[in-house]
Parts: structure tokens; sequence; C-alpha cells
């Protein structure tokens, strides 16, 4: 009896540990943008900081915000990156969407940030506040574009209520700046520089101008995931961001490993802030901003 309790005990201890494949580590498939506000978790991974903390990481791309949002939800990918409108909007859906980390925040400083609204040269719009009545592109309509564009506007002395917003992806913007198909274009890196080497100008720095320190997005998961793993990937993440933002030029080389961004352009665009804080004050204005223009009906609580 003994003998069979013993072989019964041995093979349930080994059922346990040949549930786990990745040598003890937690496997984690995390949906993400291949953009230059994401390369922070591209470096963590290459540095071994997931690994650190047992985690197992899988970087998956998806096309946006709508994209991470709705894998997260469906259990597809246990976290993802997201804009703060994209997450107020799924969290006043009534969305089981949970902040965990900061994602990207801008630099705060106009001409020295990674979003820019930008004309041709010759266009006589001269700053944010001409801009009321023109036909300006945004990479998603009701989002976090339009949003700090209305608010720069305002600042400036400009009436928003009359501008066009036009739907258009990032990469076909410049080309529609130069045919005359909109008034101005609003890019983030690298396409603010390559923009801007074509001959653009820019008449605003939405994210800068907004409000201060604006943090753009977050790393999120659903209400329902394991707080352990949670917190633990909250720590790689911070330790990323911390890193990447004491070495630029290791961001630099990192981001030539999963975008598509030429190299003599990565070595021009400005980098955006990587602080392992989230700015609450600039997500409830964020918030608020997106509630007066129409685009919330509500001011959700996103970050605890």
């Amino acid at each position: 009896m003994r003998r069979v309790l013993a072989v019964v005990l041995l093979a349930a201890l080994t059922a346990c540990g040949s549930t786990d494949t990745s040598g003890g580590k937690d496997k984690v498939n995390a949906g993400v943008i291949a953009i230059v506000d994401t390369a922070p978790i591209h470096l963590g991974k290459a540095k071994g900081f997931f690994d650190k903390h047992d985690i197992d990481l899988t970087i998956t791309p998806v096309q946006g915000g709508a994209a991470a949002i709705s894998g997260v939800v469906s259990n597809q990918f246990q976290f993802a990156f997201a804009n703060v409108t994209s997450l107020l909007a799924a969290k006043e859906q009534g969305l089981d969407v949970k902040v965990v980390a900061n994602g990207v925040s801008s630099t705060g400083t106009p001409g020295e940030d990674f979003s820019a609204v930008l004309v041709k040269a010759d266009s006589p719009i001269q700053s944010a506040a001409d801009l009321a009545g023109k036909k300006v592109s945004v990479n998603q309509l009701k989002n976090i574009g339009d949003t700090t564009i209305r608010a720069t506007v305002r600042k400036a002395g400009g009436d928003p209520s009359g501008i066009q917003f036009v739907e258009l992806p990032f990469p076909d913007a410049p080309a529609a700046l130069q045919n005359g198909s909109v008034d101005a274009i609003w890019v983030v890196e690298p396409f603010v520089s390559q923009a801007l080497s074509q001959g653009a100008r820019a008449v605003a720095w939405n994210f800068a101008e907004a409000t201060p320190n604006l943090t753009v997005a977050m790393y999120f998961t659903t209400g329902k995931a394991d707080a352990d793993l949670s917190g633990r990937f909250a720590k790689a993440i911070n330790e990323s961001l911390a890193y990447a933002a004491e070495h630029p030029d290791e961001v630099r080389e990192t981001l030539k490993t999963y975008t598509k961004i030429a190299p003599d352009v990565i070595a021009k665009i400005k980098l955006p802030k990587w602080p392992a804080e989230i700015n609450k004050e600039s997500v409830t204005a964020i918030a608020e901003m997106a509630k007066n223009d129409g685009v919330l009906k509500s001011v959700p609580s996103l970050v605890e």
C-alpha cells in the first residue's frame, strides 16, 4: 500500500512539474504595435528583464489599439499596449481592461517631441490657431490625435469646432500633404522626420502642448489577470522603460530589429520619454477633453 501511495505521489509531483514547459517561467504573449513608442519592451526582452521575473515573453505585432484591446479581452494576449483614449473608450464601453504600467510619454517640449501637426512649407497656416476650419489628417477618428489637436488649437486661441478631420494611416499622410489632399497632417515618428525632410513645417506639437507631460499610452491586461504575474510583468516593463530612457543609442539599434524604419531616419528621429510613473493628471485631462469633444460620454476611472 505504501509503495502504491509513493508511486501515486511521485506521479502527481511529476505531473505538476510537467505543466511548465518554459523552465519555470510563465509564458506570456503581449500584443504590441511595431512603432517607436514600444522600443522598451523589445529592448527589455533582449536584455533579459522579463526572464529575470520568470516571464517567457512573446511579442506579437498588432495593427493598433483596437486590435490590442480586443486581443486582451478575448484572451489572445495576456498583456498589450494601447493609447490613453482607446483605453478610456474601452473602459466606458464596459470592457474589462486594467492598466498595469506606463507605456510612453510626451517629452513635454514643443519642437522636441515625437508627435506634431505639419503643413506644407508655403502653407498660409502659421500656428495651431490657423488650423480652425481646415482639413487635418489623423490616423484614427475620435481618438487621441483629434482630442489633443483640438486642445492645442484652443490654447492657441483658435476655434477647433470647424476642423474637418480625415482618417488616414500615418504612412500615407506625408504624400497626402504634398498632393494637397489635406491642409495639415498629424503624424508621429518616424513620419514627423520623414515629412520634415520633404519640406513640411510644424505648426503644432499636440502631445506636448495639450497638457503637461502627457502619458500617451500604457500596458494593460484584464481585471481577471493573475495578480502575481501582472506585478512581475509591471516590474519587467518598468525596468525596460528605465533602461530605454538611459540608453537612447541602444533604443535606436533596437528599432532596426522590429520596424522597417530606414537606418538614416532612425538616426534622426526624436525619441519620446519613457518614465515608469504614469502621469495620472494627464490621463484625467485627456478624458475630460474627450468628454467635452463628445468622444466620451463620461470620465472613466482608468488608473488606480
